[in-house]
């Protein structure tokens, strides 16, 4: 009951924001955040994903950059039905409408069979999920033996640059957020989400104790966002 709770509130928190949360993104990362989905791709490019799902999708950013893989197919879920109405616009004028499609879907309990898709990606999204390690468990579920799990999200960087980004993200963002988005609590509590998230080697550990092998990270920019990829065993 808790559980659903908490994604009630979370939901509500990024439907609130939804039709500023792009510009947002955009202007609080200083563009970087385009960069860190074009490592995604390169990541998945030798992988040839034909069938591919991406997590808490949002408004659908990764999922179009995902299409430059040429898949048979993407399915965007997220539990926020206005992200995904704004998603659903942004696919149709990049006419890719007949390769990515969205659905409301909990990364908690993903409403697909086992064993489904080649790729399971998430930018962003895994340190909102209620659960972490069933969220996890339930990606790995749907992927195919020898698929991919692909991460992108924030980390926290380490000295001088960490202070001054633990500077900005404590106090700038709150502000920028609410100036723009109309929304105090939303980017009060961005931040501390990130703070709290188990980043670098104590994710790694996670992503090998839900079984998934060959795992990696890796830091971008300095260490404000890192990708972890991991494969599903044979």
């Amino acid at each position: 009951m808790d559980q659903d709770k908490n994604k009630d509130r979370i939901s509500e928190m990024f439907n609130s924001i939804s039709d500023r949360y792009d510009f947002l993104n955009h202007f609080l990362s200083f563009g970087i955040d385009r960069y860190w989905r074009k490592k995604v791709i390169r990541l998945l490019e030798k992988k040839r994903p034909r069938e591919i799902l991406d997590v808490a999708t949002g408004t659908g950013d990764l999922a179009i950059a995902l299409a430059q893989l040429t898949p048979s197919g993407i399915i965007g879920i997220d539990i926020a039905d206005k992200m995904l109405e704004l998603a659903i616009e942004k696919v149709k004028k990049s006419r890719l409408d007949s390769v990515i499609s969205f659905e409301i879907g909990d990364a908690l309990r993903i409403p697909f069979p086992d064993n489904t898709f080649d790729a399971v990606t998430v930018a962003f999204g895994v340190r909102n999920f209620e659960d972490l390690t069933l969220g996890l468990t339930e990606m790995k579920r749907v992927l195919k033996p020898s698929g991919s799990m692909v991460i992108l999200e924030f980390s926290q960087p380490g000295r001088l640059f960490g202070i001054l980004y633990r500077v900005y993200s404590t106090f700038i963002i709150p502000i920028a957020g609410r100036m723009v988005s109309k929304h105090n609590f939303a980017y009060h509590y961005l931040p501390a989400s990130v703070k709290s998230f188990p980043s670098g080697e104590k994710f790694l550990r996670i992503l090998y104790n839900i079984g998934l092998t060959q795992c990696h990270m890796y830091p971008l920019t300095f260490g404000i966002s890192t990708i972890y990829t991991g494969e599903k065993p044979v």
